[in-house]
């Protein structure tokens, strides 16, 4: 048993180790290309909260769909980046982008790493993790804020494990100040918190937060910020279901566009995000009753439903489910990580204009040189939630979907 866990504590010193020389490739990197696309419209979005401020940003600007505290965020690094110190010592706009993200996925190893004995986490699936070209492509190349987004979920869901709705409910409320998605996952903590009657200490940190960040939007033009940042939708035909509904030809489905989408686009988009939304309440109900390692496997489900049946999926989002679907199933994982590995590959390859990466500029035009490798990552997702649809009915026959009784969790794929 001693010798069990020297080893155990060897191979965790080991991922610290591969979790350290990633984020110093991942700052390397930042350091030295500019990255995509995304940088330059961040750059244009601080210059214009800089001289505009947030109203007028978001109401001239489509494209800025991103709440305040981000929006505070890219205002500060844009003036950072005309200090010129900074800029002789090579940190500029595009590097203090990316800095957060790459701290936030040392962080997240970090934290599963200190909660691996009880969520039964393999050591070479957090050595995966730590060293996944996912994040190395994303947090160090692309230039985006999904990776801080991550850490505050992970965060959250990790404060589960010691019993701090307080602290569960803050950081679930940072996390969506990132993106707006994690918004979806609000039921499965909320259900979870309610079975132990902690509603109120998950519940009051999280609203008190939500209204305290949004306040000015909500005060002051409600009506836009609504609109852009509550209701913002991927591009439609880049992923999975409305790809294959693309390659129909069908004039009312050959957009590619996540705006002004044609009315039966709209029809197919809404429907997907119901049944999503749908399944995601059905997934966190159902399993209310489980230890904090079944909230990470809830999550992990909730995240697997929506990359199968979202209407789009941009490159960066690729790195949102990794760390909860670790937890679900460690083979699941390294087969998406190798998956995806391939895809951002190939997508980055093709609109950096091959080695080496620089700048990346995606446009209509490149999509159908990249787009078939998006499929594998999809296909793979829906294999792999079919396999534990399959393990989970066999372990519990006479269990009903809805029902409220509590179950165990299934065999890891």
């Amino acid at each position: 048993m001693a010798e069990t866990e020297r080893e155990r504590r060897g191979g965790h010193q080991i991922v610290v180790v591969a979790a350290s020389v990633a984020l110093i490739a991942k700052s390397v990197i930042a350091l030295n290309t500019f990255g995509t696309n995304d940088v330059a419209f961040f750059y244009q979005f601080g210059k214009s909260l800089a001289q505009h401020g947030l109203e007028w940003t978001y109401l001239s600007d489509v494209a800025f769909n991103h709440p305040p505290l981000v929006a505070a965020f890219i205002q500060q690094i844009y003036g950072w980046d005309h200090i010129p110190w900074l800029h002789e010592n090579g940190v500029a706009f595009p590097f203090l982008l990316r800095l957060p993200g790459i701290i936030a996925d040392f962080v997240v190893v970090l934290v599963l790493l200190s909660a691996s004995r009880p969520l039964r986490l393999p050591t070479w699936s957090l050595l995966v993790l730590a060293l996944s070209p996912v994040s190395l492509m994303i947090s160090g190349f692309h230039g985006n804020t999904d990776p801080v987004m991550v850490m505050f979920l992970v965060l959250a869901s990790f404060m589960c494990l010691r019993e701090r709705p307080i602290l569960c409910g803050l950081f679930l409320a940072l996390s969506c100040q990132i993106k707006i998605i994690p918004l979806l996952l609000v039921p499965v903590f909320l259900f979870y918190w309610l079975h132990r009657r902690r509603t109120v200490a998950f519940l009051f940190p999280f609203a008190a937060s939500m209204i305290l960040l949004w306040i000015q939007p909500l005060l002051e033009f409600p009506a836009i910020f609504i609109h852009r940042v509550l209701f913002y939708g991927s591009f439609w035909g880049l992923w999975g279901i409305t790809y294959w509904l693309r390659m129909t030809g069908l004039n009312d489905f050959s957009p590619v566009t996540y705006y002004n989408f044609l009315p039966l686009q709209q029809v197919v988009v809404t429907v997907l995000k119901l049944g999503i939304i749908a399944a995601v309440l059905g997934v966190a109900w159902r399993r209310r009753k489980l230890d904090p390692h079944g909230l990470f496997v809830s999550l992990g489900w909730a995240w697997v439903i929506f990359f199968i049946f979202s209407p789009g999926v941009c490159a960066q989002y690729m790195v949102w489910l990794m760390p909860f679907l670790l937890v679900l199933s460690p083979g699941l994982f390294a087969c998406l990580t190798a998956a995806s590995s391939l895809f951002l590959f190939f997508f980055y390859n093709t609109i950096a204009g091959g080695l080496p990466w620089y700048l990346a500029i995606s446009t209509g035009q490149l999509n159908d040189q990249w787009l078939p490798w998006s499929l594998w990552p999809w296909a793979i997702l829906i294999a792999g939630a079919i396999l534990l649809w399959r393990n989970a009915a066999r372990a519990t026959p006479q269990l009903p979907f809805y029902s409220s009784t509590s179950i165990n969790p299934p065999p890891p794929l």
